[in-house]
């Protein structure tokens, strides 16, 4: 009945975990769910208002435009230059997305011919395969790896592949391992991709999660990069949206209409209304970002400081709401931690086979819940 495509298509992660999860909740067990990353703050209050008044308008009740407002482009290139001293031109270098997943799982097949290469990190956002699978690409798997501080080592890619890569998705900071990547990792992307000439997609989409006073730059800040990629972004993390699906790709102006394109053939664009809300969350206050990473970073301490006078060696991430933790057995560890102290966390395999040996934890719960999930894990044999 399904395409051949399907048979290489792997399930989802996260709608696994959900699933076991709900068998759980069946049981009556009270699950603490630090699994997927889904911010559990609420949207900040003048964000909801500026939703509130654009429902209301019969305006926005029709098709949006496929790429966006202009208003909110330009909003979003205040926002870049504001923040990374990035000038964009709204009209040629800013999308509108449903979200940065959604970029991402379109962009292949705007660039990626059938049989070509594509350079995804492993362990890395499942996304980025199987945005290659749809697009008939061939996923090179780029190993990240904690002694290389989880990048990409891009002199270690074959020859052979790096002829054949059209595409190179990057992510810093990182999903799942909370790393974090200096600018001058971006320096040498820029040129790895000019001398191959390879597109270059970097998300972004944790670059305001941050903590102990660390500002995460933006792959557009490289000199170069606007000739060579796009970064992808999103408000989900940083204005607690994750649920309203609006994000945005920039960069280099003819990539941006690739993608383009392809939205245009493929959906009808973001409803005006949360765009509107999203221009009230880029150009308002910015307090409420600082505050929810005060939080996180609370929570951070706890849950580090737990899990390592339980033995674990783990380090305080810089930035992202994710805690990767070194494990003998992934799958095993977590499948142990829902099924007798009903945890759910994330087995790095899911991210990729190079995601063995580590567990993601997330701090999108409470200090009380998380505090109780460490005390749950101290009575485990692990």
């Amino acid at each position: 009945m399904y395409a051949r495509r399907m048979d290489h298509l792997p399930p989802y992660l996260f709608a696994r975990i959900d699933e076991m999860k709900e068998e759980k909740l069946r049981q009556g067990v009270d699950v603490i769910d630090l699994g997927v990353g889904d911010p559990d703050l609420p949207t900040p209050p003048h964000i909801v208002e500026a939703l509130c008044t654009a429902a209301r308008d019969p305006a926005n009740h029709h098709y949006p435009s496929y790429t966006g407002m202009l208003a909110y482009r330009e909003a979003v290139a205040e926002w870049y230059q504001g923040r990374f001293g990035v000038d964009l031109n709204p009209k040629k270098e800013v999308l509108a997305l449903i979200g940065s997943k959604e970029g991402i799982a379109h962009i292949a097949e705007a660039f990626v011919n059938p049989g070509e290469v594509v350079l995804a990190a492993d362990p890395g956002y499942p996304v980025y395969k199987t945005s290659t699978l749809f697009a008939e690409g061939k996923v090179y798997e780029m190993p990240i790896r904690a002694e290389n501080d989880f990048l990409p080592v891009l002199d270690d890619i074959p020859a052979d592949v790096v002829k054949q890569a059209k595409l190179l998705f990057i992510n810093y900071p990182n999903n799942p391992t909370a790393a974090i990547a200096p600018l001058s990792f971006f320096e040498e992307v820029v040129e790895f991709a000019r001398e191959h000439n390879i597109v270059v997609v970097h998300d972004n989409a944790y670059s305001e999660i941050t903590f102990d006073g660390y500002r995460a730059p933006s792959f557009l800040e490289a000199d170069g990069a606007m000739e060579v990629g796009v970064e992808m972004h999103s408000l989900s993390k940083t204005y607690n949206m994750t649920g309203w699906r609006i994000g945005m790709a920039c960069g280099n102006p003819e990539i941006i209409a690739g993608l383009g394109r392809v939205k245009t053939n493929v959906d009808s664009g973001a409803f005006n209304a949360v765009q509107h809300a999203a221009i009230a969350a880029l150009t308002g206050p910015q307090d409420c970002v600082g505050q929810a990473c005060s939080v996180y970073q609370e929570r951070r301490d706890v849950l580090v400081a737990g899990l390592s006078e339980i033995g674990f060696d783990v380090r305080a991430p810089k930035a992202t709401f994710y805690v990767w933790v070194p494990v003998d057995d992934c799958m095993a560890f977590a499948a142990k931690l829902l099924d007798q102290a009903g945890i759910v966390a994330t087995p790095g395999v899911g991210f990729g086979r190079n995601g063995e040996g580590f567990i993601r934890f997330a701090i999108t719960r409470s200090i009380e819940r998380i505090t109780e999930a460490v005390d749950r894990m101290r009575g485990l044999d692990l």
